[in-house]
């Protein structure tokens, strides 16, 4: 028999971290006592990084003022000895004040590195407060990207945007990372794929220190999230320099001919004005190679945008030492056995690109007529490209499925008594106790049960008792968990399904299409969904067909439900017209009416957002009206 139960005040409810304090759903399941709790956590850890800054600018400053010494008395020197004031074997006394300065530049230049880094250590956990304490709503990676129109339930239930699941758990600093998090929450994962993603993140959560370092290392090397895309079309396109492949042996030979004219000449054994015939013969071949040269230059500066840097985001993965299969697995696609690793051959990738990066330098153009350059540098870097570049793809997809379990165990660790979801293979069925909404700060805890095929809640209630947000909890927790993430209820059981939604239509004067017809093509959506599905589907429709009249509406709204029962989906349907409420009377119907309601304290309407069985006898809607204002009269009220 289908039920659905309240959990008493007594009982244990999900409420996620307010301002008052750090835990989230504490009262679920109580975090470990031999942890320190999320915001413990992250102050002690946002602490060490303000007093590591705090040390690093003293230092910073004591070398802006050796600095400052040393390039005076440099200066001094050299001035002093250009004057005659000083004799000039000072000059290397004033050489060396200079090289004292470069010393010290470097090494300045290293501590500025160590205080970019700390700041970045300070931002992270201050984000992880903010997660804990509501500050998350103004993080500016709101996924808003991802949102479409015709999406089965993304805009309904908050998956993107303003305020969305996404804009709470992601912390990646790669756009590919943000990508994989944003198609996990997007399309629901098999049952064997949501146990393995629970099983990585449940190994990561506890670790803060690798989470934290990979985001930081990430953003050391790109100030906005670079999107690995057109250096992975670079790197699998074919080969750029096979128009100008006779050139290479030239560029060999020739600058050592010359080299060798030149020094024949010099000491007189032949005629120095020979040397010029190697000249020539080198200007020749980089005239002729230079429209090849500049493709492929152009190519590789495209794709790069700061991958060169990108070796210590890779070593960090390498190093950490993991247990999980899949994270193992991940890692030994970065740290193959034959051949060095991943960081490895990108600290290659970036020695070979500093060498086209000459091209910047005033004497470029001198030093390759000279040496034919370019020619060795960019044959170099193709070289790189056709032992490498088919695999290129393959390391940022798992740098990217590495992001995005980070952020799943980074929810499961700011969120402590989130539970795993079970998975079930038979379905479909969504079967939760104590379900919270994971974007609310206190929400209220109700179990919900739909377990099996054809089963259905009709929610009736007064307006503002809760209605749309316990199907909003009920779809947002079922995202979560077929993405791989923790929920917030006490139990999940779940089947993989596809959820479908029918709450936020709007019309379009563009289109031409009226808010009736728009919500009558989502329904169609939903229909075909649910049949493409093959049942495997939950349904959550919101008041459906209000833009029409009650007689109509009221015969709609049973057949598409009638329609969607009969695909062998389970969901939950709320309205105000009791007449639908008629289908739990049906012969071999698997259809329960639930509601939400509402009472007086001193002349307030009060809602203690708690779902019961049955029918609602109460309505609210004259009374809503009056308190904001507006002074209606109800003709069939008994006579004061």
């Amino acid at each position: 028999m289908l039920s659905v139960r309240t959990r008493s005040a007594g009982d244990a409810l999900c409420a996620c971290p307010g301002a008052g304090g750090p835990s989230a759903c504490a009262a679920i399941v109580p975090a470990p006592t031999e942890s320190p709790s999320p915001h413990r956590t992250y102050t002690d850890r946002r602490a060490a990084a303000q007093a590591d800054l705090t040390v690093l600018d003293r230092i910073s400053a004591r070398y802006a003022n050796l600095r400052t010494v040393a390039f005076v008395v440099a200066a001094g020197i050299a001035v002093l000895t250009l004057l005659g004031r000083l004799p000039k074997p000072w000059w290397w006394a004033a050489a060396g004040a200079l090289a004292v300065y470069g010393l010290l530049a470097v090494l300045h230049h290293q501590v500025f590195l160590k205080e970019q880094r700390a700041r970045l250590f300070v931002l992270l956990n201050e984000r992880g407060l903010a997660r804990l304490e509501g500050g998350w709503h103004a993080f500016t990676d709101t996924g808003e990207r991802f949102l479409s129109a015709t999406h089965l339930y993304a805009t309904d239930l908050d998956v993107f945007g303003q305020g969305s699941l996404f804009q709470l758990i992601n912390e990646t600093a790669t756009r590919a990372g943000e990508e994989r998090l944003a198609a996990w929450l997007a399309a629901p994962a098999s049952a064997d794929t949501v146990v393995t993603r629970q099983g990585a993140a449940r190994e990561l959560a506890p670790l803060v220190d690798f989470r934290q370092e990979l985001c930081v290392d990430a953003r050391v090397v790109a100030k906005e999230k670079a999107d690995p895309e057109l250096f992975i079309q670079w790197a699998e396109s074919g080969p750029s320099l096979d128009a100008i492949r006779w050139s290479r042996p030239l560029a060999v030979a020739l600058p050592l001919m010359t080299l060798t004219l030149f020094i024949l000449g010099t000491v007189g054994v032949i005629p120095d004005s020979l040397v010029w015939i190697g000249l020539f013969a080198q200007l020749g071949i980089a005239v002729a190679t230079r429209a090849t040269l500049k493709r492929m230059d152009e190519a590789v500066e495209r794709g790069e945008r700061g991958f060169v840097r990108y070796a210590a985001l890779f070593e960090r993965a390498e190093k950490q030492s993991f247990q999980h299969p899949r994270l193992k697995e991940l890692q030994s696609g970065l740290n193959p056995g034959k051949g060095p690793p991943v960081s490895a051959l990108f600290q290659r990738f970036s020695r070979l690109y500093s060498l086209i990066e000459f091209k910047r330098h005033q004497f470029h153009a001198v030093v390759h007529w000279l040496t034919l350059w370019d020619i060795h540098a960019l044959f170099a870097l193709e070289n790189w490209r056709a032992a490498h570049g088919r695999d290129v793809r393959q390391w940022f997809e798992g740098l990217a499925e590495l992001e995005a379990l980070c952020c799943l165990g980074g929810l499961a660790h700011d969120r402590p008594a989130f539970t795993w979801p079970e998975l079930e293979s038979q379905g479909p069925r969504v079967e939760a106790t104590a379900l919270g909404h994971p974007l609310l700060d206190a929400p209220v805890a109700n179990d919900v049960s739909l377990p099996g095929p054809r089963h259905a809640l009709i929610i009736t209630g007064s307006n503002m008792s809760g209605k749309t947000t316990l199907m909003r909890a009920l779809g947002a927790n079922v995202v979560l968990a077929l993405a791989g993430a923790p929920v917030c209820a006490a139990t999940l059981r779940l089947s993989p399904l596809q959820v479908l939604t029918s709450m936020r239509v709007k019309d379009s004067l563009e289109r031409g299409v009226s808010y009736f017809y728009a919500e009558v093509q989502r329904l169609k959506m939903v229909l075909d969904a649910a049949q493409a599905a093959h049942g495997q589907a939950l349904f959550l429709l919101d008041e459906i067909l209000l833009g029409t009249n009650t007689r109509e509406r009221q015969i709609a709204s049973r057949e598409v439900l009638r329609l969607l029962l009969a695909s062998g989906t389970c969901g939950a349907v709320t309205t105000h017209d009791l007449s639908m409420t008629v289908l739990a009377e049906e012969k071999d119907a698997h259809v329960v009416n639930v509601h939400f309601r509402d009472h007086l304290e001193d002349g307030k309407m009060v809602f203690d957002y708690r779902l019961r069985q049955g029918v609602v006898d109460t309505t609210n809607a004259l009374r809503v009206l009056r308190l904001a204002g507006v002074p209606v009269h109800d003709p069939d009220a008994p006579a004061s």
